[in-house]
């Protein structure tokens, strides 16, 4: 039988990321999620129903929800659902969490609608910095395009083509 593991969630975080290194050198950190849903009961009345969920998220992604994620931002987090079993005075607890595989910044930083693709501009990818697939992609057409003496941004029309 086929199974599926993906979660995709959009809310708020509840509290500050404290970025940790685990011993290997990892980065890691656990955040809280906010999701509000709002819905309509059986009598007409509109009811909003808050989710909290932890997240936990590794590596480039840990870092960057470390320097740029604070309490209330707006996330959008895509991952999978990871039970956590453990025993504690003989008595058997289990959490459910999301681990994070991509996780998107939503809004800006100065909290006015969402410029820049919805990226704050200092999370832009800059030369020479660690950069996630999709900035890598964008920022590398760029630095090539300057490397072989065209214009910024590729210009856009087929005079531009070095061949």
């Amino acid at each position: 039988m086929a199974s599926l593991n993906r979660v995709i969630l959009v809310g708020n975080v509840t509290r500050d990321p404290e970025l940790k290194y685990i011993a290997n050198g990892s980065a890691v950190t656990d955040i809280g999620l906010a999701v509000n849903d709002r819905r309509k009961t059986a009598s007409g009345e509109w009811v909003e129903e808050t989710t909290f969920v932890d997240v936990t998220l590794w590596g480039r992604t840990a870092e960057v929800a470390g320097e740029y994620v604070t309490k209330g931002s707006p996330l959008l987090i895509e991952g999978r659902l990871k039970l956590d079993t453990w025993e504690k005075d003989g008595k058997k607890n289990s959490k459910l969490r999301v681990v994070c595989e991509r996780m998107q910044l939503l809004g800006s930083r100065g909290g006015a609608g969402g410029g820049a693709g919805g990226r704050p501009p200092a999370a832009k990818a800059t030369r020479g910095g660690p950069r996630s697939d999709d900035e890598f992609t964008q920022a590398s057409s760029y630095d090539d395009a300057a490397d072989v003496g065209m214009p910024a941004g590729g210009g856009g029309g087929d005079d531009d083509i070095p061949f």
